[in-house]
């Protein structure tokens, strides 16, 4: 167990992952809705997304709890389930995606933030990664302008938390991936800035 004593951090398997998929799929549209996503979610699609983590052996979930209570929720797979999608990104880096894992997203409601489950999260995570033999883990983030009106004056980037924990963005290494801004009526593109570290 890891993280504040308010707060139950592990990995999600078998009957626990089952009962637990739909509450992952609600949290990822709950907080991905504030910024700096702005994702409108659809259930029925995050139900399928994260079905995907049951199905694949090498993939992991980790789920934050209050009481019995899912409050937050972290994901991870090989990065080589994601090739088609991460390709153009990774091309001529020389970088082979068979030895990256890959942290897809950590959800957590805002008042249970600052007890410790970021660092659970990514503790538990590169610890799954280790035991299935990757050499590197990788992450993105949403790349939003400065001068966006929707941005929260008070908001404050996890860059220094990310290079606390030895990440450090790839230079040009930027994914591009479409949804559906809140109040927007179609999807738009957005770009995701790739951080990697070495385990």
């Amino acid at each position: 167990m890891t993280g504040a004593a308010s707060l139950r951090v592990e990995t999600l398997r078998g009957d626990m992952l089952d009962r637990a998929l739909d509450d992952v799929a609600q949290l990822r549209i709950n907080v991905f809705r504030d910024w700096p996503y702005l994702y409108d979610g659809d259930l029925d699609y995050e139900r399928r997304y994260i079905q995907s983590y049951r199905d694949s052996d090498a993939a992991v979930v980790v789920g934050a709890f209050a009481g019995d209570r899912l409050v937050g929720a972290a994901t991870g797979t090989p990065m080589a389930d994601h090739a088609s999608e991460f390709a153009a990104a990774f091309a001529g880096t020389g970088h082979d995606l068979a030895t990256i894992f890959y942290c897809a997203e950590s959800v957590l409601l805002p008042e249970f933030r600052g007890q410790g489950a970021g660092h659970a999260f990514f503790d538990h995570r590169e610890a799954h990664a280790r035991a299935h033999g990757f050499a590197k883990v990788a992450f993105c983030s949403v790349m939003r302008p400065a001068d966006h009106p929707a941005r929260p004056a008070s908001y404050r980037p996890l860059d220094a938390f990310w290079q606390g924990r030895g990440y450090a963005p790839l230079p040009g290494v930027i994914a591009t991936f479409s949804w559906k801004d809140v109040g927007d009526r179609e999807e738009s593109r957005k770009p995701l800035q790739f951080w990697m570290k070495d385990l």
